[in-house]
């Protein structure tokens, strides 16, 4: 079951990532068109901002997907790094979902929890594989306790 998910979550994440990017830089020409400023910000700031937050939201999203689709295709956990990177992709997802509610709407807030269960359960399909080696790794590592006596 993990592979087909894992597959659904990079194609959704990829198309997520070029949304992003498409919707900053939609504000990041509008900005720049009717010289929009925040609190005296240069209008110019804003757009580059607005660029650049997209490019940097959109390439951390490709980056969870290649990991989603490097998952898939060997049919294995994601590393260490990968692990973190997904879990972190999943939290911003949550939170934003959140924020979402009330700003956007329940078709937005229902995306972004469509994409944080599918982050969720690629993680726990592979997780049942890392478990088991662990658990070797401890029973050989471990020591058994032995009181001194002090």
């Amino acid at each position: 079951m993990g592979r087909p998910v894992a597959w659904v979550a990079a194609i959704v994440l990829l198309v997520e990532g070029l949304g992003i990017v498409f919707v900053n830089g939609v504000l990041a020409t509008v900005a720049d068109n009717q010289k929009m400023s925040l609190a005296g910000l240069d209008p110019e700031a804003m757009s580059a901002g607005a660029w650049v937050m997209g490019g940097v939201f959109g390439l951390c999203l490709a980056l969870c997907a290649a990991i989603l689709v490097r998952t898939a295709v060997k049919d294995r956990a994601p590393s260490r790094f990968g692990r973190i990177a997904l879990i972190s992709c999943a939290v911003v997802h949550a939170v934003l979902g959140a924020l979402t509610v009330g700003l956007v709407g329940w078709t937005a807030f229902a995306f972004m929890m469509v994409v944080l269960g599918l982050l969720v359960l690629t993680l726990l399909a592979y997780e049942t594989e890392h478990e088991g080696a662990y658990e070797e790794e401890g029973a050989r590592e471990e020591a058994p306790f032995r009181p001194t006596g002090r």
